[in-house]
């Protein structure tokens, strides 16, 4: 009889780890391919990072806000008599007279 009880006991912890086995290997299927779409998708994803940083350059290139600048802001560039350096006006103090004589920024 104890041995009937024994085996019986042998048998459900067998039957419950054959479980757990079969369950983990599930688990471990559906993350493995889970792993595989995030892949996917961090490769579609610095794919459109790249495309978007040519876009960026294309963007900014310098003649193009330069033709902007001239055509839609009517800018243009200053003269050499035009051309002030920060350094000077920091130097410079700031007298009422300087003040009117500038000419604003157009």
């Amino acid at each position: 009889m104890v041995r009937l009880h024994l085996n019986l006991m042998l048998l459900l912890v067998t039957v419950i780890c054959a479980l757990s086995v079969v369950n983990a290997n599930h688990q471990a299927r559906k993350l493995f391919v889970a792993l595989g779409a995030e892949q996917k998708h961090m490769r579609d994803l610095e794919t459109e990072w790249g495309q978007l940083q040519l876009e960026q350059s294309t963007w900014a290139a310098n003649v193009r806000v330069e033709t902007l600048a001239r055509e839609k802001l009517g800018m243009k560039r200053p003269t050499a008599g035009e051309v002030m350096s920060a350094g000077a006006l920091m130097a410079a103090p700031a007298s009422p007279i300087a003040q009117t004589k500038a000419k604003p920024a157009r």
